[in-house]
């Protein structure tokens, strides 16, 4: 019976595609239900519907510039609700919908695109089919040059989505996407160069809604306990909740599995050098050839690569009012490594000193100036001449704080780098560090066999072993004077931690050079280090940066070191540059415009009078709001509106007592 039904719809379905192959551009309602009443019980009767899968791929791919919209999505509905259930293969009708992405229909576009993305995640969700994914990345590559920009975007925007969810996250996807840097479509472009940088302003601030959705942050838990008393039972309630908020923030954090796709570029010199000869070429807006450079620095910086033409380039826009030069000079910053030639980054420093550094600048350009000139020194420090160096010391006087505290920043590094180039009045007080401090010539390879302070290693084991025998002895020195005495009491033996590191880092200090070095090749090459071993060697690594130099004496005997000391990345955050020790004063204009924005959500303070009759006339109380003074300087209110002496009260006063007492009396 049901069968009977069956082949009767299936029947009228194909005189239906007769007909509508005769006028393929006519909507046909009928023909939509017999579609999807076909797709859905496809898996019921598949010996007779083993064509019908092929037949609607052949009339979208041959109509589908046509077709009715409704029509055309209610067969791609039809198709994908096939693929759910399996019964068709997911290369040809991926394939199909990646052609469709040329239609001009935004809302068949995006139902596409969801479903090819939904489609890839679910074939490799228990392992990766390497097959498909060869397949369809090669057919990728040939739409990301398609004559149609909507569906190169598309596609892009597909393997950019499959890459962030780490299911196309190879080196293979990487690379396709490197060929979207060179295209000619702005938007293809843009969307190319955001993968490289991890930019995507749409997901931060989907981001920072959910972060403010999320709870209270730390500010509002501080304001909230500052407004009762200062007990402390409220202070040890605020550290709790501090603890419970920092606690859940860790834990929606999400993990992050792989690389930079920056590092999985096959060949980063020869992309770097066609993305330079575009920029220098290119018409497009200031803002994309913004991210072109940032791309290049990027890539020089992390892969060390060779690229002069890129710094006289970024040298033309060194220019304080220039727009964005806070950037610019980032991006300079980032394109520094030991392996560029100090002759190219020193113009580059020059270029900076000359027209940022200089008297004539405000406080914030000079600071600007030299935050950049000491990242690109950290990067190459044979770059910095001494008669710079010099020069730029003498602003550790100057009467800009910001200006002040830049130099000394200046100062500070260049005292761990090579304090020699320093005048000696600025290289501070000798540490282990700055002893040991040496810049390397430019090509000299500094490659060592041993991991630098893990001789702290093996001091500390000779030291806890040198206590256990000790605490042995003791105990069994207590031991037998129990057995010849009952009255005998245990000796307890404490050592402080700090005293142990004191001891461990001065028997390091007078070690010799030599034997540190193999001290520290035994430990290096005898065991795995552990998690704790590197915080350790870390730690002394610090401490030789405190510590003074073997035959000075020490300044301060107990320091505080920070294990969680930063460590420069490869990249640098804009805010190197920008950071500035004391925040300038805002003019009259800014405390203006602050003031009023302040004052939008606030109502009237003064409460109006509304007439009943808008069209009546002002009363005399009103028009003597409007009158000159000069017209009722004469007038009673206005000379009320003076002090009475104390006799003209005393007469008021006499007055009105007679004038109750006579209305009394009556």
């Amino acid at each position: 019976m049901f069968v009977f039904q069956f082949l009767q719809q299936y029947h009228h379905y194909q005189s239906n595609v007769e007909i509508f192959k005769l006028q393929p551009d006519k909507p046909s309602k009928e023909l939509a239900e017999l579609v999807m009443f076909l797709a859905q019980v496809g898996q019921c009767y598949p010996e007779h519907l083993v064509d019908f899968p092929q037949q609607l791929k052949d009339l979208l791919s041959y109509n589908h510039t046509v077709l009715d919209a409704d029509l055309r999505m209610t067969f791609c509905k039809a198709l994908i609700l096939l693929r759910n259930k399996n019964l068709i293969n997911p290369t040809s009708l991926l394939e199909l919908f990646f052609e469709l992405l040329r239609c001009h229909d935004k809302l068949l576009r995006k139902t596409l695109y969801t479903h090819i993305v939904t489609d890839i995640k679910n074939i490799n969700a228990k392992h990766k089919n390497n097959k498909v994914n060869t397949m369809l990345q090669n057919f990728m590559y040939t739409m990301l040059r398609d004559s149609n920009p909507t569906a190169a975007k598309i596609s892009l925007d597909v393997m950019i989505e499959l890459y962030r969810r780490n299911i196309w996250n190879d080196a293979k996807t990487v690379n396709v996407i490197t060929t979207a840097c060179f295209s000619k479509v702005t938007k293809i472009l843009v969307a190319g160069l955001k993968f490289f940088l991890g930019k995507d302003e749409d997901e931060k601030r989907e981001s920072d809604s959910e972060s403010e959705d999320e709870g209270p942050t730390a500010k509002d838990l501080k304001l909230r306990y500052a407004t009762g008393k200062k007990t402390t039972k409220h202070k040890k309630k605020l550290e709790k909740a501090m603890k419970v908020l920092k606690k859940h923030k860790k834990k929606k954090k999400p993990e992050v599995f792989n690389f930079s796709a920056i590092h999985l570029i096959h060949d980063p010199q020869d992309f770097a050098e066609k993305l330079l000869k575009q920029l220098e070429t290119s018409k497009e807006r200031f803002e994309v050839k913004m991210m072109l450079m940032d791309l290049i620095s990027r890539l020089v910086g992390i892969h060390e690569l060779f690229l002069f033409n890129f710094y006289p380039f970024v040298q033309r826009f060194m220019q304080p009012h220039q727009r964005e030069v806070t950037k610019i000079l980032l991006f300079a910053a980032q394109a520094s490594h030991h392996l560029v030639p100090p002759e190219i980054i020193q113009s580059v420093l020059m270029t900076v000193a000359n027209n940022f550094v200089t008297d004539k600048n405000s406080g914030e350009v000079m600071t600007v100036g030299i935050n950049a000139i000491k990242e690109i020194t950290a990067r190459c420090p044979l770059a910095m001449t001494e008669d710079l160096l010099q020069d730029l010391a003498q602003y550790r006087s100057h009467k800009d704080k910001n200006v002040m505290m830049s130099a000394r920043t200046l100062i500070h590094l260049f005292r761990s780098l090579n304090p020699q180039m320093l005048q000696k009045k600025f290289r501070g007080k000798p540490t282990e560090a700055s002893v040991e401090a040496r810049i390397h010539e430019y090509g000299e390879l500094d490659a060592k066999d041993y991991i630098p302070g893990a001789e702290v290693l093996e001091v500390e084991n000779k030291e806890a072993e040198e206590g256990k025998l000790e605490e042995d002895g003791w105990q069994s020195a207590s031991l037998s004077e129990e057995d010849d005495d009952e009255d005998g009491e245990w000796i307890d033996v404490h050592h402080s931690s700090d005293e142990e590191q004191q001891e461990v880092a001065e028997k390091i200090k007078n070690m010799p050079i030599e034997e540190q070095k193999a001290k520290a090749a035994a430990v290096s090459t005898s065991r795995v280090l552990t998690q704790e071993d590197f915080k350790k060697i870390r730690l002394a690594q610090i401490a030789k940066e405190l510590n003074s130099a073997p035959g000075k004496a020490a300044k301060r005997k107990n320091i505080e070191m920070d294990s969680n000391e930063e460590h420069r990345g490869e990249l640098l955050s804009l805010r190197d540059i920008e950071h500035l020790h004391k925040k300038p004063k805002s003019d009259k204009e800014t405390r203006l415009a602050t003031a009023m924005a302040g004052k939008t959500d606030r109502k009237e303070f003064v409460r109006r009078k509304t007439k009943m009759n808008p069209f009546a006339s002002s009363t005399n109380k009103e028009k003597k709001k409007q009158k000159n003074f000069m017209m009722m300087r004469y007038s009673h209110n206005v000379r009320t509106k003076n002090k009475r002496s104390f006799r003209e009260k005393q007469l008021a006063l006499r007055d009105a007592l007679l004038k109750k007492r006579k209305r009394l009396v009556k």
